[in-house]
């Protein structure tokens, strides 16, 4: 490959030029292994921040990202693969009850998860309230559980898009996440170096998501889609609210309790529909014929969700972790919930402990908020809105704070709203 100078790459996007192949894998190679300076790649995110990416150059960048790292090869598993990522939002514990749903349903879900940042939650930090239960798997274990039960959840390998690594890192701390080409490469980097044949993926938008612009969610989940496509993946997206938080249950341990609700053939309305929209969506990608509503009410989808947590370590069977004090707030006079707004719940709950603003931060596993009134719903004066579980008493006046203003009552139901905004294929 011949060598560009990092300078060179830097000033022909900041002058608003289109990289060739060639810059893009040379400066991506170089940067991974460790020859171009932090400062330089933090002067190419910020060109590319301002000046943004041709599809070609984001086919190519995302590319290079894959090839920093390796390529886990699914080809044994002997399933049809498939996997789901979402974009974030408050209460959204989709991932736990839909890995073992699809993967009862006869496909292979390796589901690679993150943790938690900020007002929204992390898949891995939920599971985590699992006693025993682990999150790093290598490759030929994540393999082995893949065959033997159909769904694994678990922490993406070091080996895994490196170069995302570092640019994520650097990114953070630069003011250029809110890049769509930059957001979508990261996103999909991870996801086509994990191997699977099919993604589906949940584009949130909304007070409580990373994107409140509606027009902002449907390009980013149309670049991750055409990416998808590019790369050999077979890609989809739901754009799906997230102005309200999803289920009733926000925080770790309480979001893992409503999940098992869900896989008993209940839980929450929005929860369930959000999930099996996801269902639908990944088995059809997958090929699978099957009914995931099915599976949820004759016990196939617990039994897979069972299996799972034990060859990941974890005991099914054990007690989850509970707060040790809880309070309420309650409604200041009778009337409809008529907005909960999703990113003050967020907010609160990451007070209380169970978010994190920096990812080596420790997280609560039982703190958390249980949403007991949701818009369009009645409540009487004096009837709890929100219930807060609580493990630190020194942190529940900041989370009364968070939640200043979080809610609205008036004499009449808000108008029905739109869970699922829209559908992306290509």
């Amino acid at each position: 490959m011949i060598a560009f100078h990092a300078v060179d790459v830097i000033k022909a996007k900041r002058d608003g030029e289109v990289l060739t192949d060639g810059q893009i894998r040379s400066f991506l190679e170089a940067y991974t292994a460790g020859a171009i300076a932090e400062e330089q790649a933090a002067a190419l995110l910020m060109a590319i921040f301002w000046r943004g990416m041709t599809a070609d150059e984001l086919t190519t960048w995302t590319d290079a990202m894959v090839a920093s790292g390796e390529r886990l090869d699914l080809s044994t598993v002997g399933r049809p693969t498939v996997d789901k990522h979402s974009t974030g939002g408050v209460g959204d514990k989709v991932s736990l009850p839909l890995v073992a749903i699809v993967a009862a349903c006869g496909a292979a879900v390796p589901q690679l998860s993150g943790r938690g940042l900020g007002h929204t939650g992390g898949t891995l930090d939920k599971m985590e309230s699992i006693p025993g239960w682990r999150a790093a798997l290598p490759p030929d274990e994540m393999t082995r559980v893949l065959q033997d039960v159909g769904g694994v959840i678990c922490a993406a390998g070091p080996r895994l898009a490196p170069a995302d690594r570092k640019l994520y890192a650097l990114r953070d701390v630069t003011g250029t996440v809110e890049s769509i080409p930059l957001i979508a490469s990261s996103i999909m980097s991870k996801k086509i170096a994990e191997g699977t044949q099919a993604l589906v993926l949940d584009v949130k938008v909304g007070t409580g998501a990373f994107m409140s612009d509606l027009g902002q969610a449907r390009a980013l989940a149309e670049t991750m889609v055409q990416l998808g496509q590019a790369n050999g993946v077979r890609t989809s997206a739901l754009i799906t609210a997230m102005d309200t938080p999803l289920g009733r249950a926000v925080g770790n341990a309480v979001e893992v309790e409503e999940s098992l609700d869900v896989l008993r053939g209940e839980g929450p309305e929005d929860l369930v529909t959000i999930t099996h929209a996801l269902a639908r969506e990944m088995l059809a990608l997958a090929g699978v014929d099957a009914d995931a509503d099915a599976v949820r009410h004759d016990g196939r989808a617990m039994a897979t969700w069972r299996a799972m947590v034990v060859a990941q370590g974890g005991d099914p069977d054990a007690t989850l972790p509970r707060a040790t004090d809880y309070l309420a707030v309650r409604a200041p006079e009778s009337g409809y919930v008529t907005r909960l707004d999703a990113r003050a719940v967020g907010n609160a709950v990451w007070r209380l402990g169970a978010g994190r603003a920096r990812k080596e931060d420790p997280v609560s596993k039982t703190a958390g908020i249980w949403c007991r009134a949701k818009p369009g719903e009645w409540v009487e004066e004096g009837q709890p809105v929100m219930e807060l579980a609580i493990d630190d008493p020194a942190r529940v006046p900041a989370a009364l704070d968070a939640l200043t203003g979080a809610f609205d009552i008036g004499p009449e139901p808000p108008p029905p709203r739109d869970l699922i905004i829209d559908y992306i294929h290509f």
